[in-house]
């Protein structure tokens, strides 16, 4: 099964996937352990909206939400994946191609901090070597339960080579800001690029194989 059914029940259209209207197409996935509010920051940043009722993804879905950098009008295909490891060989399957991550854990939940190193792992076996990584730290509006600390989400985006941000969908706190800020490092990388095939910035397959806050703007 190339795509299993989420409560997101979006299907690709013509206009998602042949849409000659924009400069560029990146491909974009939001991974880590189940509730870590993955779904929660996808809706927040594509609907402005938030739903404390979310169930668990099944599989894997996407959303498609249209930005301007710079002058550049940029389609946005963002993937939202299950984190249950039942679900692994499914979502792993679409890291083929993508551009970039947002790599979240949970700063309530230790488990899901201690668990990027795996989700890091993954990224460096199944995806491309270009493809950037933000680490998020979600629920920061949940201060009074916090079990991870700023400074060790800093330390571990540090060791590992990643941008790192916290945020929170609920409150909506630094949820655009992370998706401008990865789009805008995709866009410096594409043009700092020697290699014109190293950054697959306007495909328009949508399965598998196909393929500090406030960002400055993207010049690409």
């Amino acid at each position: 099964m190339a795509l299993t059914e989420s409560r997101l029940r979006q299907q690709p259209t013509p206009n998602d996937t042949a849409d000659p209207d924009f400069n560029h197409m990146f491909k974009l996935l939001i991974i880590g352990n189940s509730s870590v509010g993955k779904t929660s920051v996808l809706f927040r940043y594509a609907d402005d909206s938030f739903n404390p009722a979310y169930v668990s993804t099944v599989g894997i879905d996407f959303k498609v939400k249209t930005v301007f950098r710079n002058e550049k009008r940029i389609k946005l295909q963002i993937w939202d994946t299950a984190g249950q490891e039942r679900y692994r060989s499914i979502t792993t399957a679409y890291y083929r191609g993508a551009d970039g991550f947002l790599l979240m854990y949970d700063i309530t939940n230790q488990e899901s901090f201690n668990a990027v190193r795996d989700w890091a792992t993954q990224v460096q076996h199944y995806s491309s070597k270009n493809a950037q990584v933000i680490l998020v730290g979600n629920k920061c509006d949940m201060e009074d339960d916090r079990l991870i600390t700023r400074e060790d989400g800093q330390r571990l985006a540090d060791e590992r080579g990643f941008l790192f941000f916290e945020a929170s969908a609920k409150e909506n706190i630094n949820v655009k800001q992370v998706f401008e800020h990865l789009v805008d490092v995709i866009c410096e990388q594409m043009n700092t690029s020697t290699d014109g095939n190293a950054i697959n910035s306007n495909h328009n397959g949508l399965g598998p194989g196909q393929g500090p806050e406030g960002g400055g703007g993207c010049a690409c």
